[in-house]
């Protein structure tokens, strides 16, 4: 008798620790892991991948640019080395959608004018490169959800949404970044 009224004692023991194992195991435990995943360093971030060979941009790209812009008229493809390239008016402003070898949307290029700067970010640049003529400002926006870094100019920069400008002074020519709150650096000596 004295077994059989310690056996159910003895499951409701195996079961409470099984419970106390199961709660270390939750779902809170494995998001903390999932955000280390997202903040991995940029070495650890997905290399840029030149495209295939072809003239033709992918059907995987188009079918993303129409589920990330819709139906939108007359865009003007091309395939660079590493990205397919849509070109399309939004807005009454001239966009250029860039997407990786995945087919997925690494940003947009848009261009704007000097004054779309931050104030902060003309006045720097004013003050550093006094004398230098201003041309074109290209405004880059970043798809956050694409580790995929960006190329401009030639050169391969982390994602963010910055503007670049084309300084030139004599024969010396420049590409100065602004971020979105006017802090500037020198991007690209062409």
């Amino acid at each position: 008798m004295k077994k059989l009224a310690v056996l159910p004692l003895a499951v409701l023991i195996f079961l409470a620790m099984g419970q106390v194992q199961a709660i270390t195991l939750t779902p809170k435990n494995v998001n903390t892991t999932s955000r280390a995943a997202k903040n991995v360093s940029r070495a650890e971030r997905r290399e840029l991948r030149k495209l295939e060979i072809s003239n033709s941009v992918s059907t995987l790209t188009k079918d993303d640019f129409y589920a990330d812009f819709g139906d939108v008229p007359g865009v003007n493809w091309h395939r660079s080395d590493y990205y397919d390239e849509g070109t399309f008016v939004k807005d009454g402003h001239q966009e250029t959608a860039f997407y990786d070898f995945y087919g997925k949307l690494v940003g947009t290029t848009t261009l704007k004018t000097f004054a779309d700067l931050p104030a902060s970010g003309q006045k720097r640049i004013n003050a550093k490169y006094k004398g230098y003529e201003k041309g074109p400002v290209i405004f880059f926006e970043d798809n956050e959800y694409n580790d995929t870094d960006m190329m401009l100019y030639n050169t391969q920069f982390q994602d963010e949404d910055n503007y670049f400008v084309e300084l030139k002074k004599g024969t010396e020519r420049l590409i100065v970044r602004s971020d979105a709150i006017g802090d500037i650096s020198l991007f690209k000596t062409l």
